[in-house]
């Protein structure tokens, strides 16, 4: 290991990149892996100049920008705090160094939130208790961490600000073995799901509109194969009908997706009564108006259009009748904001973790079955969903199209039988079964 650096050059805390201050022997000014020759394409003086022209490519994309601020930032910090070197100085040798720190961030006071009490809480980015990491990072999330700085590294010395990639030797692709979708639930395990969410209380008001809420995100999830960017990013406006060649009407969801692109997903006749069911318990029409700008799923609001008191995951309390005594619930109407990508995430990942109890109550040998369940997110229900499409031998082809596994070029019209074709069997062979 290496001696470690200068304490006077050493950061006590890592902190975030916008409040990070950087002494000048390490802010990467005469960095050793600096370009020298040729014309810089940059006017970033320094390496977290550097880092903000990067970013500020990606600011119109909040996800993609959230993703890659994390790992230029940990990369950073860890370069300055551990090493006490600019990270315009790292070598591939540093970088295999990080790669394995990743697996194990210590000393994990320094580097873990609550890290005495076993990690896992955020706190916001100005908060003293913030840190860079809230655990150890699994192989997969690694090797999306490599992929990213490599991104950035390119990216630098394109722009004439490094004079090489440290990672660029690291990129020799190992052979891959068979792909295998592993993170996904059987029919079994999927029916105690929708169990549970059959069995969840419908006493009060709040109950009531969490049970649809719920409903509605698991249905749009495995009927429709969204992506949890995707149900804040999109409309009920979005839905739309058109008669096909027999004259029969059928309903479709265009989805502005991942990387920016457009597709048409077959809205089922499941699907659409779910929808109806959702919005009337809203106290909406049953079906949506063309470019209606209502969330795909929406926050519990106390009242139509009203954000106010709202909690973290876009719930609002009920207040309302209580200070004059009365016990009478509120009336909870749809708000006009969509539920974030955390809010989405935190009821899916609650759901399936209370599912996962009731199946353990059941006895120890339901155990396995239960932790798998508790693992799952809001991608399981994608990965179940085209899985089962799968078993019950929905064309492949299809399920590409509904998933947008596939841009929609003209070159696909020739791989793709006509839609007609693919929502009737969407329609009949991919069901939720309440």
């Amino acid at each position: 290991m290496p001696a470690p650096p200068s304490a006077a050059l050493v950061l006590v805390h890592p902190a975030p990149l916008e409040r990070l201050v950087i002494p000048a022997a390490l802010d990467g000014h005469a960095g050793s892996n600096r370009a020298t020759g040729g014309v810089a394409q940059l006017a970033a003086a320094n390496d977290l100049d550097a880092i903000r022209a990067w970013l500020a490519r990606f600011t119109d994309k909040q996800t993609t920008f959230d993703s890659y601020r994390k790992e230029a930032e940990r990369l950073l910090l860890w370069s300055l705090v551990q090493l006490g070197k600019p990270l315009s100085s790292l070598t591939h040798e540093d970088c295999l160094r990080y790669q394995r720190f990743l697996a194990d961030p210590q000393p994990a006071a320094t580097w873990i939130a609550n890290a005495g009490a076993g990690g896992g809480r955020k706190h916001p980015r100005g908060d003293a208790r913030w840190r860079p990491f809230h655990g150890p990072l699994s192989a997969t999330s690694i090797r999306q961490a490599m992929v990213i700085l490599n991104v950035l590294f390119s990216w630098l010395v394109q722009a004439g600000y490094l004079a090489g990639n440290p990672l660029a030797l690291s990129r020799q692709r190992t052979p891959k073995a068979a792909p295998r979708i592993t993170r996904y639930l059987e029919p079994g395990l999927w029916q105690e799901v929708k169990n549970f969410i059959a069995s969840m209380p419908q006493e009060t008001a709040r109950d009531r509109a969490h049970y649809y809420r719920v409903r509605w995100l698991f249905t749009l999830l495995y009927l429709g194969g969204l992506r949890i960017a995707e149900v804040g990013g999109n409309t009920m406006g979005q839905f739309f009908v058109r008669r096909d060649r027999d004259g029969t009407m059928r309903w479709w969801l265009t989805v502005q997706g991942k990387g920016d692109r457009e597709r048409l997903v077959p809205v089922t006749r499941e699907l659409m009564t779910e929808l109806s069911r959702y919005r009337q318990s809203l106290g909406m029409t049953a079906l949506p108006s063309p470019n209606e700008a209502t969330p795909l799923v929406l926050p519990i609001g106390s009242t139509a259009g009203s954000t106010a008191g709202s909690t973290a995951d876009g719930t609002a309390a009920k207040t309302a009748g209580r200070a004059n005594g009365s016990t009478r619930d509120t009336t909870f109407a749809p708000a006009s904001r969509p539920l974030t990508r955390a809010a989405v995430h935190t009821i899916v990942k609650d759901v399936f973790a209370r599912a996962a109890e009731r199946l353990r109550e059941q006895g120890d040998e339901q155990a396995a079955r239960a932790d798998l369940l508790k693992q799952a997110s809001a991608h399981w229900l994608r990965h179940t969903a085209g899985s089962h499409m799968a078993d019950h031998h929905v064309d492949l082809r299809h399920v590409r199209d509904n998933f947008g596994h596939a841009s929609l070029t003209t070159t696909s019209i020739y791989l793709h039988v006509d839609e007609d074709r693919r929502h009737q069997e969407t329609d009949e062979k991919h069901r939720i079964d309440w």
